[in-house]
């Protein structure tokens, strides 16, 4: 008997989930009857639910049999689109063309190698002096972590169009880094 009393329960649930479809595929209106309908369907489902298996089971049931059955209804209607092909399909794609001035290259130069070493140095030495461990340890490692840090600095600031916003970024880091190092101390 419970079996039937589900079958039920989904079938009010997929057909109240059919009516809300409906009802929201009808553009330019508010849904008109078919949104009404379709929780009142649903309302119904829960109702007929709670009083065949109780007030808490009825209402779990009730959730998950609709709940499967309106995920039943929303993937009848999935359709199989043609890809889009994409005109690069590199995986490191060219930064934009940008307008090349001696003072873009200059100041790109400088980020990438002298100003990106020295955040990285500040980001190096401030995890030497703020984590914990014997300090041999804490040094190999901070000594580690900075050309994984310049690296991605160069490649970072190489990549990015905006020169000034990279200028920003790796003058703050470089203030944070060595900053909190000089509070903390060794």
């Amino acid at each position: 008997m419970d079996s039937l009393w589900m079958a039920i329960i989904g079938g009010g649930g997929a057909t109240g989930a059919l009516l809300l479809r409906r009802a929201w595929g009808a553009r330019g209106s508010d849904g008109g009857p078919w949104k009404w309908l379709g929780w009142v369907v649903m309302i119904a489902t829960f109702a007929v639910a709670m009083a065949a298996f109780g007030s808490m089971r009825g209402l779990f049931i009730a959730f998950s049999i609709t709940g499967v059955a309106a995920l039943a209804v929303v993937a009848s209607g999935y359709e199989l689109r043609q890809r889009r092909e994409r005109k690069n399909r590199s995986l490191a794609p060219e930064p934009i063309e940008r307008a090349s001035t001696w003072w873009r290259g200059v100041l790109r130069w400088l980020l990438a190698l002298p100003i990106g070493l020295i955040a990285a140095m500040g980001i190096g030495i401030f995890y030497t002096a703020w984590t914990g461990g014997a300090p041999q340890t804490r040094l190999v490692v901070g000594g580690l972590l900075i050309p994984v840090v310049w690296g991605a600095c160069m490649a970072w600031t190489l990549a990015d169009n905006r020169i000034l916003r990279a200028l920003a970024f790796l003058v703050a880091v470089t203030a944070f880094g060595f900053g909190l190092a000089i509070v903390r101390g060794f």
